[in-house]
């Protein structure tokens, strides 16, 4: 318990890891992202420790505890001015602190790149999300066009992808409009939210829709949920109707290089923890993938 409530420069002098993790298989990267361990409070190195623990070497990071350690103000009103000043320096520490445990940070998740965040807080994220390493920062695909062509501006003069994240409003022709207004426009697109929707969306035209737009995928989020006929329910992988093994044995066969993030949505059973569950997870994509 001394060693949690440390401060975080002891903590993170501690965290010299024996053993760096390694989730890539056949040249398929298996991630997670760190929303996955919200039921877990955690600061960015009580983070790097459930990560390294999970077996996981790649991750999307969310915004929170990294603004936390690099100052970000309690106040709300204060946080835009921060964000269009703050010194990338903190964030570069994190890409290292990360780094040298085995860790590597392919995606960014931050609450600033929404229609009424300010120009300067969404680049902001992209400066943050390269200093921290990533190829792309995410966010909820806008409803309103204008917001995904003003984003792709931005992305454009920073040469920083953004990838829009889809629920069940996902179809095959969904981002068709984000992807045509800038090159730095791609999808960050959630399996299981797409077989839960139902409809026209299926595990074979899933499929097709990766290959179809490997070019502009990013990430993909992985969880195991049933279509919408049958309940849509978020089950442990398996149990549900998304086509897990099919999907990490395109990606291994086709050589395409997305990062497949491992995003824990199902209840955590009595006894356990999202390290454990997330464990589980990578153990599954690890047999799926015949490693």
């Amino acid at each position: 318990m001394g060693l949690l409530m440390a401060r975080p420069a002891t903590w993170a002098q501690s965290l010299n890891f024996v053993e760096k993790p390694n989730s890539k298989f056949f040249g398929v990267q298996i991630g997670v992202i760190t929303y996955s361990y919200r039921s877990m409070p955690h600061n960015v190195e009580q983070l790097l420790k459930y990560i390294v623990e999970s077996g996981i070497s790649a991750i999307e990071l969310m915004g929170d505890s990294v603004e936390e350690y690099a100052g970000k103000p309690a106040d709300k009103e204060k946080v835009a001015e921060w964000r269009s000043t703050v010194s990338m320096e903190k964030f570069e520490e994190v890409r290292k602190m990360y780094r040298k445990a085995g860790v590597s940070i392919y995606a960014f998740k931050p609450d600033a790149l929404g229609a009424k965040n300010t120009d300067a807080e969404i680049e902001y994220a992209l400066r943050a999300g390269k200093a921290l390493g990533a190829n792309s920062v995410t966010v909820e695909l806008p409803k309103d066009p204008a917001q995904s062509k003003r984003l792709g501006l931005l992305a454009s003069k920073h040469k920083m992808y953004i990838g829009y994240h889809a629920h069940t409003q996902a179809t095959d022709t969904a981002w068709d409009t984000a992807l045509s207004q800038s090159p730095y426009n791609s999808m960050n697109l959630d399996c299981g939210h797409y077989i839960a929707s139902g409809g026209n969306n299926t595990k074979e035209s899933l499929l097709a829709l990766i290959q179809a737009k490997h070019g502009r995928i990013t990430s993909l989020h992985i969880k195991d949920r049933k279509t919408k006929e049958n309940g849509a329910a978020n089950l442990p992988w398996g149990e549900g109707d998304t086509p897990i093994k099919e999907i990490l044995n395109l990606l291994k066969e086709k050589k395409y290089k997305i990062p497949a993030s491992i995003e824990l949505e199902y209840k955590i059973p009595e006894g356990s923890d999202a390290v454990k569950e997330v464990k589980k997870c990578l153990e599954y994509a690890k047999h799926a993938l015949g490693a």
